[in-house]
């Protein structure tokens, strides 16, 4: 993500300094800045960190090595069954596909990592196999931002340190540019993407046939993200200055390809950029997600730090490292500027909407964010870095991995983690800024993690569900190119590396450019003259390299005092406290707003305080009651504005009702020779039975029962006595089979579905449901698989007789499950040298959405947008809109009707626990506030008009949130 050199010290750079001056800094920066912290934390040894490398080159050897032997030509390696992923060979994952273009896509983007590991002779020999066997011509779409960092970019980091090597005189003696050649006819290849009014590239091209042509099969696209339009001026900028060809970065030739003699001033990645730039909301200085490639308007208007986002901020600053034009650097630090003001929230970084910024968009964070503290490295701005950070490392030792989102009070949102690298990229940056050796125990934790519970016979699995532990079968090209770089980097020292790591700078997939590119084929000015920009205080900005005693203020204990509140941040959920008082501050001496999660229909002075808000309840027919929001009829605009949040809050909570009265997935490992618990089905709960989540796992071998769809009496009790048995799906209901199998003395069950074919990859989670009847007969534990994860029991038993598994809430500690054993010590300690890669592979489930991944967007909840009238609508039931008891669409006896006592006594617990730190938060805020006249933007009272102008748009852009998937 972030530049190789990284900020946090040395001599004062001007803010417009030229790139020479900053890239001599940044040598001088991480050398000063690693000595900062020796004092007061217990340093690694270099013994240790020896053997961590060591360790980290040994998993890369893993995952590489499974690659070229079972995938490889293919773009990646689906590392449970052992074999490649082939673009059209296997269920569609969606966009997700698009990064695969049948073009070797794990082999390219690994290339530089080799040389950075120290491999150079498998370095040559991949060089090797790029130029035999990849074709860049085939008849495939894909996305144009992806091959760009990935493809592109692995070429050109290829070239970069092959023309090293060469330099060397050691190894690619042979070399003559042919890497870059290739990324030569690479970008020719994407350049149709850019034939639009705007400059914005199409999302997709056709390798072969390009745009819009009828084979093409792509070009109807209308919208784009912000990081796909955004994330091309290094890696375009780069291939001109290498090749000479000025196309790339200063188009010399009209974007319209069709008329070659008409000519244009702009280059194809900078024209998108300045797009961007002038497409930006002016009054928050903040983009979109989401915009139009014709029309430039924004179609999502909620706007943050991660997924769709993050790379255009990155690129901005790292196109100014690079190429040295200070437009770029302004643009950044304007940018920067809104984000520290609107969408960090320490340690939290929440989405906004761009017109309203005061106003959150969202109550989840998502996983690509995890780079910001690195980016924010690179700026110069440690302690939200290291706040971020911290608060990252916690969900992370909470569930292991990061799930690819999570809440503001840390519970999973969606729960997949595809083994992605930002969370270590930003630990990589943080160590070279502060030298602390904390950050070098967070990378040991993230090394142990990956070994434990990602690690199988053939690679690394990403997972499916870090709260169950299973696996999804897939171990995508960034793994390679970017996870492996930056622990081995982590741990290195510079003697370690065969060349200096600070002359390169990391693209957003970390592949290394050159830093004297800057000097090589420019042919652009360093001002840009054509962008006008808006009145920013400049004080912060000063120095692109700011003086250690601006960031470390003579105190070793620094990161450490900075860390320390955060501890427990995860466990006790403060950061919801810090959210009420960032969004109550701007109503000093004012009674803090109605929060629908502590409303109750039965407190007169709620509904006085609704009424207030222009929200009324009307009682319908049925017994339920409808929320109604009228903006006309609020008492002031700002009491227009909290009946809005309130309401948005409101369908929040009742889509996490919705969401929790699903079970939640339950584990199936096969813990028998040769698994050894290493493999992890993720399997449907069932609605009666063992409730595996309030009792001990379930262990025992597996039998198939007679019949085997389960329907009578089975005729093979014997078989299935004391062990846990299998029954095809289908033919009856699952509470009568669960009673065969029980009555024949299972002391379990496995339906596995009888649609040949079938997949978590394609299908959400099924969930098992009784009979109509009473079940509690019913004692054994019944789970449900696909058919294609059900195949790997049955291939199991047909080729080892005897399969033992554990039906558990989640996938165990192989410690615990081989107690007692004797098997091989790597197993249980996850040591991968003794690892032995003749071990059978296995199969298993793929991507899904989890119980809490199932989209908001099919709540029965109604919002309704009535032009007339301006209205908000929900139903609920009068006595039931407490957020514990709350339910979408059935409806609630009288009995039922009634607050959840305990969640409200866990709010005053949380309230209690963290009462100092919100009260430091809201006198900091107070104080943050007098001495910012900007935050005084909230404060300003709109006119009931300005409201209703927005109130289209505010629905809209909630509409959107609540649909949008990373």
């Amino acid at each position: 993500m972030s530049e190789a050199g990284g900020r946090g010290c040395g001599s004062p750079v001007p803010q417009r300094a030229p790139w020479s001056l900053v890239a001599a800094t940044a040598a001088i920066c991480l050398v000063s800045a690693t000595s900062v912290w020796t004092v007061g934390a217990e340093p690694m040894s270099r013994e240790e960190k020896q053997k961590l490398g060591n360790q980290v080159l040994e998993m890369f050897d893993h995952a590489y090595g499974n690659y070229m032997e079972h995938a490889y030509p293919a773009d990646e390696l689906m590392p449970l069954t052992c074999r490649g992923r082939v673009r059209g060979q296997e269920p569609s994952r969606g966009d997700v596909d698009d990064a695969l273009g049948k073009f070797s896509l794990t082999l390219i983007d690994s290339l530089d990592t080799l040389v950075v590991l120290n491999k150079t002779k498998e370095f040559e020999d991949a060089v090797r196999k790029v130029l035999r066997d990849v074709n860049l011509d085939n008849d495939v779409v894909v996305s144009v931002f992806e091959t760009n960092i990935r493809v592109l970019g692995g070429l050109l980091g290829g070239h970069s340190l092959a023309i090293m090597l060469k330099e060397k005189g050691e190894y690619m003696q042979w070399y003559n540019d042919e890497l870059l050649q290739m990324a030569k006819q690479l970008g020719y290849k994407l350049l149709p993407a850019f034939n639009t009014t705007s400059g914005l590239p199409y999302p997709r091209i056709n390798l072969k046939f390009g745009i819009r042509k009828p084979e093409a099969r792509t070009g109807t696209e209308t919208d784009t993200c912000t990081a796909c339009a955004g994330t091309l001026i290094l890696e375009f900028a780069a291939l001109s200055r290498f090749t000479g060809a000025t196309i790339f970065e200063l188009q010399v030739r009209k974007i319209r390809l069709k008329d070659y003699e008409r000519p244009a001033q702009l280059e194809y990645a900078r024209k998108a950029l300045d797009f961007l730039w002038e497409k930006r909301q002016r009054s928050s200085n903040l983009v979109g997600v989401t915009i139009n490639i014709h029309t430039g308007d924004w179609v999502r208007k909620d706007s943050g730090v991660g997924a769709g986002i993050d790379s255009y901020y990155e690129y901005l600053l790292k196109a100014y490292v690079l190429l040295g034009d200070d437009s770029f650097l302004e643009r950044f630090n304007t940018h920067y500027d809104a984000i520290m003001r609107y969408i960090s929230q320490p340690p939290l970084l929440l989405d906004v909407h761009i017109h309203k910024p005061m106003l959150n968009a969202r109550t989840w964070m998502d996983a690509l964010l995890a780079f910001f503290p690195g980016l924010q490295v690179l700026k110069g701005d440690i302690r939200p870095a290291i706040e971020t950070h911290e608060m990252l490392y916690q969900v992370i030792k909470k569930h292991n991995f990061l799930p690819e989102a999570f809440t503001t009070d840390f519970r999973v949102h969606w729960a997949q983690h595809p083994l992605r690298p930002e969370f270590a990229e930003s630990t990589y940056f943080l160590y070279k800024a502060t030298g602390d050796p904390y950050y070098l125990e967070v990378g040991k934790t993230l090394i142990e993690n990956l070994n434990k519970y990602a690690r199988v016979p053939c690679g690394f699995a990403a997972m499916k569900d870090v709260r169950t532990g299973s696996h999804e079968d897939r171990m995508d090209s960034f793994f390679l190119a970017e996870m492996f770089k930056y622990l081995y980097l982590l741990f290195a020292d510079k003697e370690d590396i065969i060349f200096d790591i600070e002359d390169y700078i990391f693209t957003t997939e970390a592949h290394l450019l050159p830093l004297w590119l800057s000097t090589t084929n420019q042919s652009i000015s360093k001002k840009n003259t054509t962008s006008e920009y808006t009145e920013l205080d400049d004080s912060n900005f000063d120095w692109t390299c700011p003086n250690t005693q601006i960031l470390f203020p003579n105190d070793p204990l620094y990161a450490q005092s900075i860390r320390e509140p955060l501890k427990n941040v995860v466990d006790k959920s403060c950061p919801r406290g810090i959210i009420r008082v960032r969004e109550e501050s701007f109503r000093s001496g004012a009674k803090p707003p109605l929060r629908a999660r502590d409303f109750m229909a039965t407190n007169p002075e709620h509904l006085e305080i609704l009424k207030k808000m222009g929200v009324s309840l009307i009682h319908l027919k049925d017994g339920r009651v409808q929320l109604v929001q009228h903006a006309i009829q609020a008492a002031s605009s700002i009491d227009a504005e909290d009946g809005l949040r309130f309401m948005q809050e409101m369908i929040e909570l009742s889509s996490q009702q919705q969401k929790e009265q699903q079970l939640p997935p339950r584990a199936v490992q096969i813990v028998s020779h040769p698994f050894f618990g290493r493999v992890v089905l993720t399997a449907g709960p069932a609605q009666f039975g063992l409730d595996l989540s309030k009792h001990k796992e379930t262990r025992g071998f597996v039998a198939s029962s007679k019949p085997y769809n389960g329907c009578s009496e089975l005729t093979n009790p014997e078989a299935v006595m004391g062990k846990i048995a299998l029954i095809q799906r289908g033919q009856c209901m699952f509470a009568e089979k669960a009673r065969n199998i029980q009555n024949a003395g299972a002391i379990g069950g496995i339906v596995i579905d009888d649609n040949e074919g079938s997949s978590s990859d394609t299908a959400p989670l099924f969930q098992m449901a009784g009979d109509g009847k009473d079940t509690d007969d019913i004692k054994i534990p019944m789970l449900f698989l696909f058919s294609k994860e059900g195949s790997i029991i049955l291939d199991a038993i047909r080729e080892y007789e005897e399969v033992e598994v554990l039906l558990s809430d989640k996938a165990k500690d192989r410690a615990a499950i081989l107690k007692g054993k004797m098997i091989p010590s790597y197993i249980i300690n996850s040591n991968p040298e003794m690892e032995n890669e003749e071990q059978p592979s296995s199969e298993n489930d793929s991507q899904n959405q989890s119980a809490e991944q199932i989209s908001s967007s099919s709540q029965e909840v109604d919002l309704v947008d009535q032009e007339s009238s301006e209205e908000n609508s929900l139903n609920s039931h009068p006595e039931s809109l407490s957020p514990a008891d709350m339910d979408n669409a059935a409806s609630i006896s009288p009995s039922e009707q009634t607050s959840n006592p305990t969640e409200n006594h866990e709010t005053a617990n949380l309230n209690g626990e963290c009462t100092d730190l919100d009260n430091q938060l809201q006198e900091q805020s107070e104080t943050e506030e007098d001495s910012n006249p900007n935050v005084s933007w909230g404060k300003k009272v709109q006119p009931i008009d300005s409201i209703l102008a927005d109130w289209n748009e505010d629905i809209e852009a909630f509409e959107m949130m609540e649909k949008d998937e990373l």
